[in-house]
């Protein structure tokens, strides 16, 4: 082994070991406090006298506050560091997830998922730049898979911990349990905000935990990708990111394929359960977990294929058109079984399609332009998670099922996928990274 690539690889090495893990922890604390509101439904919509409509409207207004201030928290993170703004990011979302256990009605319910939105926007995107500061291309699609496990790790963790919370503690000291949920689970994303501002760091040349040598070809490689993707595409300033056609491409598939599908299906799990098959609180924990199983798996089996093929495009839209083939059979099936099988293979197809539609955008933005670009991706990406949430809510209420809700999801994923082969046909000609790690070798 030449001297170049241990050095390549005992960089690597450190920064996956020091980055990925707790970044994935993030995430968890992210997603749970995200996502808990479909258990605290079982018992919040009737306490509070909500209907589908409301609760599917209030779940879904958590992304209007994160697409108003999802630019300009990356803004911020661009200009004060990503350890500095993603530490006040926690601190405030897990104050506010905290301080859900307060809500007293509609108008109380409806304005905290806005704030909680509001405060939680940038996070995202702000880590997958931060990813992109870190990882060369070789490595990215594998770091993404890596950081992305943590969504179906929150969801089953939560889903397990939500079941059990909200029976376990309903009635201590007179309060409900959906009201202990929301506070057990927001508090400790307060405390490891704090701590992150102690454990992360900005940017490659700051690293102390790396040696000179693995500094040096770490900022060396990121410096030669960056150059070859300015060579290959137009030099985008932010304004320019900001309206580029295959941004705004983008973030319409991320709407269709990703988002819409996702918080479609979470947030209505626990209450389609119980619709199908009257499981008690704890039950819907376990069986509610399956499908975020299903995804953790498929992540990884396609992260380990993608990185071992050095292949994104086909992998991403066989993801996708999986999903969107099992959720549209939901409606061709019966019992809860067969339906969940449905939803489970859906589910698998969203999730691990995620980390690779995020090299992408890699492709063609580098520096502010990528904080900026990747930024108006997710916010109008999310958007989805306001309108699949709303749209499921709207198809129960007028149909009584929750099957043709997840039609509509189907038919959505597979738009998205058209969108994002598309665009990889674009973009993914333009570098050629064969070429930098033949030199670099």
């Amino acid at each position: 082994m030449s001297n170049e690539l241990a050095i390549e690889k005992s960089c690597m090495s450190k920064c996956s070991w020091r980055l990925l893990p707790y970044l994935l922890f993030m995430f968890v604390l992210c997603y749970i406090d995200r996502t808990n509101l479909g258990f605290a439904g079982l018992q919040m919509s009737p306490e509070l006298g909500l209907t589908a409509s409301t609760f599917g409207f209030g779940a879904g207004l958590f992304f209007i506050g994160y697409f108003i201030f999802e630019v300009p928290s990356n803004l911020c993170l661009a200009k004060f560091g990503a350890r500095r703004w993603i530490a006040r990011i926690m601190v405030t979302w897990g104050a506010v997830a905290a301080l859900m256990c307060l809500i007293n009605g509609t108008t109380s319910f409806l304005v905290m998922r806005f704030l909680l939105g509001a405060s939680e926007a940038g996070f995202y995107p702000g880590v997958i730049y931060f990813i992109g500061e870190w990882f060369p291309n070789k490595y990215r699609a594998g770091a993404l898979s890596r950081f992305n496990l943590a969504q179906p790790v929150a969801l089953i963790f939560g889903s397990l911990l939500s079941g059990f919370l909200i029976s376990a503690l309903d009635g201590v000291m007179g309060y409900s349990g959906w009201r202990w949920l929301f506070l057990v689970e927001g508090i400790p994303t307060v405390f490891f905000g704090i701590v992150t501002l102690y454990y992360l760091t900005d940017k490659p040349a700051d690293a102390q935990w790396l040696t000179e040598e693995e500094r040096t070809w770490l900022m060396n490689r990121l410096a030669t990708e960056a150059a070859a993707i300015k060579g290959a595409n137009e030099d985008y300033t932010i304004g320019k990111a900001l309206t580029h056609p295959a941004v705004l491409a983008l973030g319409i598939a991320y709407f269709l394929a990703i988002c819409e599908g996702v918080y479609g299906i979470n947030m209505w799990i626990p209450q389609m359960l119980k619709q199908w098959s009257g499981m008690t609180p704890v039950e819907i924990g376990f069986i509610g977990a399956l499908p975020f199983v299903t995804a953790f798996c498929c992540i990884l089996l396609l992260g380990w294929s993608s990185q071992k093929h050095q292949e994104r495009k086909w992998h991403l839209t066989f993801a996708l058109m999986v999903g969107a083939i099992a959720l549209c059979s939901s409606l061709f099936v019966t019992g809860t079984i067969p339906t969940m099988i449905c939803v489970c293979l859906g589910c698998g197809g969203m999730f691990s399609a995620i980390p690779l539609f995020w090299t992408i955008p890699a492709q063609f933005l580098t520096g502010t332009a990528a904080a900026t670009g990747i930024a108006v991706i997710n916010s109008i990406g999310n958007l989805g998670g306001f309108f699949g949430p709303t749209a499921v809510g709207m198809v129960r209420d007028a149909t009584g099922e929750f099957q043709y809700g997840l039609l509509l999801i189907g038919v959505s994923v597979f738009i998205g996928a058209v969108i994002c082969h598309v665009l990889n046909n674009i973009y993914g000609k333009k570098v050629d990274y064969s070429a930098i790690e033949n030199e670099a070798k």
